[in-house]
């Protein structure tokens, strides 16, 4: 099962990415420097927001913050 997912979206993942090549380089739509810088730097902090929050949940998850409370009677 693990694998079947894996491969569904790698195959997604990469037909994305030819989608976004060809898309990039089309010779009639030509993209700015601009545009390719600030598409990079917003794709850079997408990325290190996603991991940021990601490492919060592992880290509430580990702490134990996750848990519902303990009430002593």
């Amino acid at each position: 099962m693990r694998i079947a997912i894996s491969v569904g979206l790698l195959t997604l993942l990469l037909a994305v990415g030819a989608y976004a090549y060809q898309g990039l380089m089309v010779p009639d739509a030509p993209v700015p420097t601009n545009g390719i810088i600030l598409f990079t730097v917003g794709l850079a902090l997408m990325v290190v927001v996603g991991v940021g929050l990601m490492g919060l949940l592992f880290y509430s998850s580990r702490r134990g913050y996750d848990e519902p409370p303990h009430i002593e009677r």
